[in-house]
C-alpha cells in the first residue's frame, strides 16, 4: 500500500507557467486539486509537496514570497477541510548541482526519511521527465500527471533513453485521477 503521496507544486496542483509563479496572485489551484487531497488524507494516506523553486536561485522572488505562495495553497486547501503535511522546496539555480533539484532524488529522500516511511511505499506524481526520474531515483513509484507539462512528458518516454521510466510510470489525467488510482494501489 502506498502510505506516504508526494506531490508536485506546479502543474500538478496548481497551474504552471513557462514564466514562474513568482507571486501569491500567479498561484492558481487545478480542477479537483483540494478534493484530491482531501480523499488522500480521509484514507489516512500522508501527503507531502516537494518542489522545484529555481525562480529562487534566478532572483525572481524571494523565500518570503515562496512563504506567501504556500499560504495561499494553504488557504485553498483548507477550504476542503485538508492540507499537505510538509512543504520540500529547491531554491537552487539548475547550475547550482545540489542535490535537492529534480531530478536528483534529494527532496524525495527526505520526505521518506522524516515520514519513515520506505520507497516501497511511497509515490510522487509530477508532471515532467525530472519528477519521474527523481522518482525513479529515489525508488518510489513515478505518477504522471496529465496536466501541467505532462503531455510533452509523454512524448519524451517515448525516445529509447526513457524506455525504463517509461516501463514504471502510471500515467493518470490529473491529480483527481492520480489519488484514485493511488488509493486504490
Amino acid at each position: 500500500m502506498i502510505e506516504l503521496i508526494l506531490l508536485d507544486r506546479d502543474g500538478v496542483l496548481n497551474a504552471d507557467s513557462a514564466d514562474y509563479i513568482k507571486s501569491p496572485e500567479e498561484w492558481h489551484p487545478l480542477t479537483g486539486a483540494g478534493p484530491a487531497v482531501a480523499a488522500m488524507h480521509q484514507d489516512q494516506r500522508r501527503v507531502a509537496i516537494c518542489t522545484n523553486q529555481s525562480g529562487i536561485g534566478r532572483g525572481m522572488f524571494d523565500e518570503p514570497t515562496l512563504a506567501a505562495i504556500h499560504a495561499k495553497l494553504a488557504t485553498y486547501l483548507s477550504k476542503y477541510q485538508t492540507q499537505v503535511e510538509q512543504i520540500y522546496w529547491c531554491p537552487h539555480h539548475p547550475d547550482a548541482g545540489c542535490l535537492c533539484r529534480k531530478p536528483a532524488p534529494g527532496l524525495l529522500q527526505q520526505a521518506m526519511a522524516d515520514f519513515k516511511v520506505e520507497p516501497s511505499q511511497t509515490a510522487f506524481v509530477g508532471d515532467s521527465l525530472r519528477d519521474l526520474q527523481a522518482a525513479v531515483a529515489a525508488q518510489c513509484k513515478p505518477v504522471l500527471v496529465l496536466t501541467g507539462n505532462g503531455l510533452a512528458t509523454v512524448e519524451k518516454l517515448g525516445e529509447p533513453e526513457h524506455a525504463e521510466i517509461a516501463r514504471q510510470v502510471q500515467i493518470v489525467a490529473d491529480i483527481g485521477e492520480a489519488a484514485s488510482w493511488l488509493l486504490n494501489a
